[in-house]
């Protein structure tokens, strides 16, 4: 029976993707941030309790998988959809049945596909027990929600206007797609130990994230992003020195 325990929380994760994919749809940012908040910590939950308990199946990885296709690659891909249908003056969903011009927001779904992409080579690739090649889907998931809410919720704030022009949106969801499937290697938050060598770049981005959400809430989420993206960049480096 405790087998299950992990698997019920993969599937509550599903459940919170069901329900953001519905918030986005209904256009209720504040509904759709918190189903993804609580996905992400059934996400890290399922397989936190699977170490505890000592547990693992099939049935158990394959559903991982599943579950984040649509949270983690759906939901992206949805709310990115909806950003620059809007940032066009293109209703939606309404957009997608009748679309007026080129279909634009159309890019906003290719993250959802590179997102299945990426969960399909993390299954594949050994390289990733103690880093990740190319962005995790998690990651992702909170940079575009994040930028989703800035509009919402910061109007006539420069970013908020740099979001509302469609071709930074294109642009934005294109380097996203490519990122996830970049052969790049980026930090992972595993902690072996809590020594400060070997774990010097992840204490500062924990460090710095605390830092920019402080001050700038879902305004600093897009610069976390970059610093990890940074830090990873000088981790790779140092690696690459003590190898040498």
């Amino acid at each position: 029976m405790k087998a299950w325990i992990p698997n019920i929380l993969t599937a509550a994760n599903l459940f919170c993707g069901m329900l953001a994919l519905m918030f986005v749809a209904q256009d209720a940012p504040w509904a759709a941030t918190t189903a993804v908040a609580v996905a992400l910590m059934m996400d890290f939950l399922d397989g936190f309790v699977a170490r505890l308990l000592k547990v693992s199946s099939p049935v158990g990885k394959e559903l991982d998988s599943l579950a984040d296709c649509v949270t983690f690659g759906a939901v992206p891909g949805m709310i990115m959809a909806r950003m620059i249908a809007e940032s066009l003056g293109q209703p939606f969903p309404a957009a997608v049945l009748a679309p007026d011009g080129f279909p634009w927001y159309l890019t906003g779904f290719l993250i959802a596909v590179f997102s299945a992409l990426r969960l399909a080579k993390f299954n594949l690739d050994e390289r990733q027990s103690d880093a990740f090649y190319g962005v995790p889907t998690p990651a992702n998931t909170m940079l575009i929600v994040s930028l989703w809410m800035v509009v919402e919720t910061l109007p006539g704030s420069r970013m908020a206007e740099l979001l509302s022009l469609s071709w930074v949106l294109v642009g934005i969801s294109l380097l996203a797609s490519g990122l996830l499937v970049a052969d790049v290697r980026l930090l992972s938050l595993k902690f072996k130990n809590l020594r400060w060598g070997g774990n010097m770049y992840r204490f500062l981005l924990l460090g710095g994230s605390v830092i920019l959400l402080a001050v700038y809430r879902f305004a600093g989420v897009p610069f976390i992003f970059i610093l990890y993206l940074f830090l990873s960049v000088l981790d790779t480096f140092r690696l690459r020195r003590k190898v040498g």
